[in-house]
């Protein structure tokens, strides 16, 4: 299910985009930006709708996907 980020609180969507940011495998090209530069980033995808948040209800984990992975995510069949 994909979660608003507006209605997460100021502080939970912090670490969200940190943890995002600081995935194993994530690559910003070859330019060198802070961390900070990376929220801010992150924050405009998401305020642009180019990624959104997503949660699992059966793993009750919260993650950050772009629009495309996200639709694949949230409209696969649940195997219960």
């Amino acid at each position: 299910m994909m979660i608003p980020y507006k209605q997460i609180s100021p502080d939970a969507l912090q670490g969200l985009i940190e943890e995002f940011i600081t995935r194993e495998g994530t690559d910003y090209g070859e330019m060198e930006f802070s961390l900070a530069q990376k929220v801010s980033q992150v924050e405009r995808q998401l305020a642009r709708g180019d990624i959104v948040i997503v949660f699992d209800p059966a793993t009750e984990s919260i993650s950050i996907l772009t629009k495309q992975d996200a639709s694949l995510f949230t409209s696969k069949p649940d195997n219960d």
